[in-house]
């Protein structure tokens, strides 16, 4: 079972998310996860990483979220600077600054234990923990950072930035 080894808070500066959205539709088995395979068969990761990435986010790889009356979105990216040039076939939205709330979360990758809701609501129970309150229609991303999840400890363990923007 996973678990919730940090939960702090970090500031980032106005971004510009560029990527791919997606919204419930483009589910498979209730997961993103075929999307996640597209961009690395398709090698658009590569290409994104040519624009440099936003310095605060290192070079991790997001899967970035949120829901506004019903209407899931999901978008597979990277953060970059503010005005960063989007390429063609790629989408954006630029996010203003603010302080998220990280956890890590400590598990399994191949288990599917970091993902969904139960890794959700024990974030947000960390948050609350904290005495730290949420946006309103808040960004939420899991934060693909290397070495932190790309290399698994010697428990065959990984660990998976989940961040949300607070108010």
């Amino acid at each position: 079972m996973a678990e919730i080894v940090k939960c702090y808070k970090e500031h980032l500066p106005a971004l510009r998310l560029i990527g791919k959205r997606y919204t419930d539709s483009d589910r498979i088995g209730g997961s993103f996860g075929a999307k996640w395979g597209e961009w690395f068969q398709n090698g658009w990761f590569a290409e994104v990483e040519k624009l440099g990435p936003l310095p605060e986010n290192g070079d991790a790889y997001l899967g970035v979220m949120r829901c506004i009356n019903g209407n899931f979105e999901y978008w597979i990216g990277m953060f970059f600077p503010t005005g960063t040039t989007v390429p063609e076939g790629y989408a954006y939205t630029d996010i203003p600054e603010g302080d998220i709330g990280t956890c890590y979360i400590y598990g399994h990758e191949d288990t599917g234990e970091l993902y969904g809701l139960d890794a959700h609501n024990a974030c947000m129970d960390e948050i609350a923990k904290a005495g730290w309150k949420l946006q309103q229609d808040p960004w939420f991303f899991e934060r693909y950072n290397c070495p932190r999840f790309t290399t698994p400890d010697e428990h065959g363990k990984v660990i998976l930035d989940y961040c949300v923007y607070l108010a």
